[in-house]
């Protein structure tokens, strides 16, 4: 499973830019948490889809994903982000890292930028 695991988070990135949310949730265990900068962290699908599908500031994007770094069961993607933000243009650097389960599923999603909150 562990070199499905890269492969996988680069999915991640191609289904949030494709806005294929419901392929996006198959990635995610039921009670995935989520931790971003300046936000309470998201647990729980429920509240993850809500985030996706109604809250999340960030759209019509893409993900210029640079290092997919497996260690594990985590991996570690460095990139930049081009996309809007309440009407603007906003571009920035991410650093993200996800855990997975034994299954193949990420359970766990931290992601850090160069930005106060996304």
């Amino acid at each position: 499973m562990g070199n499905a695991r890269p492969e996988r988070v680069r999915e991640y990135y191609r289904y949030v830019d494709d806005e294929a949310y419901e392929d996006l949730f198959s990635l995610f265990a039921d009670d995935i948490r989520y931790d971003r900068p300046g936000n309470e962290p998201i647990e729980g699908m429920e509240e993850f889809r809500r985030f996706y599908l109604d809250e999340r500031a960030l759209e019509n994007g893409t993900h210029d994903v640079h290092a997919v770094v497996p260690d594990g069961d985590i991996v570690a993607v460095r990139g930049r982000f081009e996309g809007e933000q309440g009407g603007d243009t906003v571009e920035f650097g991410f650093a993200d890292f996800h855990r997975f389960d034994g299954q193949g599923t990420i359970v766990e999603r931290w992601t850090y930028t160069d930005r106060d909150t996304v």
